[in-house]
């Protein structure tokens, strides 16, 4: 991984939402929706952000792309600071900082053909020549799947698997570099989720695309993944390659997360880990570890000091987990401090 280019490199950044509040509108506390995040994506990788709903990974990507700026922090993209530049300079990054919406009906305009839809896109960045433009989307259309002939329609004429192909045309439109694809495949049925996984996956091959891909499903992002990001209330708990997080899970969170994923296999016997209680507020997060208050290992200490991502000697280069008893839940000298619901399927 040494020797891949760094081309996105975040570091500490937070994005708090202000709450306004009395009769002269002061901001009377904060929603913490990211709160001190730092990782790198290498050029050509998939990245996926993984979390319940509410954890701050479609905000994170949204901050990098400064389609919400950030409170803080550092955003460097191939070399350059995003939050340096003005909204002249950033309008000309978004050639090669693209976005896939999880809605493609609401992030198209209905009154607008895709011909049109993605016309607009290569104008505005001045990515194609106006003559060669028609070719162009011709050529996009058929690389999505979808035949030339169709571009002169509008959204509504299309299944929401079609209209999630035409947001990537449009996001493949201006050749991008770094693609955020925030929950791209949770709206679709399960066929049309591996039609799109398998297109994005080719794209990348082809062009040598770099992917953040937001999820809520790990199950999905196991076949298109490089890295994993698990993100629990604005804040990483764990990071490291698919293959680690998957077959050697060090955080009780992710260790949740994953036996929520159906095993396609009568005969194995799975069990799954039902967390007590609800996600609390980001607006007033729990002190120490965020996740103390359901996590079925904590002791006193998590409620006091936030853990560090580390990693331990058994675990590989590159995976970390912010837990103070990595280790001893692993080896077993650290047993449950309290209950949590544990189904057999059979």
């Amino acid at each position: 991984m040494s020797q891949k280019k760094e081309l996105l490199k975040i570091n500490n950044l937070k994005q708090y939402f202000p709450i306004k509040g009395g009769i002269l509108g002061r901001t009377v506390n904060n929603v913490k929706a990211v709160d001190d995040v730092s990782f790198t994506i290498y050029e050509g990788e998939t990245v996926s952000v993984v979390g319940e709903s509410g954890c701050g990974k479609s905000t994170t990507g949204r901050a990098i792309l400064r389609l919400d700026d950030p409170t803080d922090g550092t955003i460097e993209f191939d070399g350059m600071d995003l939050l340096s530049l003005n909204k002249k300079e950033m309008r000309k990054m978004r050639k090669d900082l693209q976005i896939i919406f999880q809605d493609p009906y609401a992030s198209l305009n209905p009154r607008m053909t895709v011909r049109q839809t993605l016309n607009e896109a290569m104008e505005i960045q001045n990515a194609v020549p106006r003559n060669e433009r028609n070719d162009r989307i011709a050529e996009l259309m058929e690389t999505v799947g979808l035949q030339p002939h169709q571009a002169d329609r509008f959204p509504h004429e299309f299944s929401g698997g079609q209209r999630q192909r035409i947001g990537i045309a449009r996001a493949l439109s201006v050749d991008p570099k770094l693609i955020v694809c925030d929950e791209a495949v949770s709206a679709l049925d399960v066929s049309i989720q591996a039609q799109v996984l398998n297109l994005l996956k080719k794209f990348q091959d082809e062009w040598n695309l770099t992917y953040l891909f937001i999820a809520h499903d790990l199950g999905v992002v196991r076949h298109i993944s490089d890295r994993i990001i698990v993100m629990y209330l604005g804040k990483i708990v764990e990071i490291g390659d698919t293959k680690s997080i998957f077959e050697n899970p060090q955080h009780p969170y992710t260790k949740a997360l994953l036996s929520a994923i159906p095993v396609p296999d009568p005969e194995k016997k799975t069990e799954r880990i039902f967390l007590q209680g609800d996600v609390p507020s980001p607006i007033d997060p729990p002190s120490g570890c965020r996740f103390h208050t359901r996590c079925p290992f904590a002791t006193d200490k998590c409620a006091e000091e936030v853990p560090e991502l580390r990693n331990e000697d058994y675990m590989t280069d590159g995976h970390a987990a912010a837990c103070h008893y990595i280790k001893a839940i692993e080896s077993g000298e650290h047993q449950p401090t309290k209950e949590t619901s544990k189904v057999r399927d059979v």
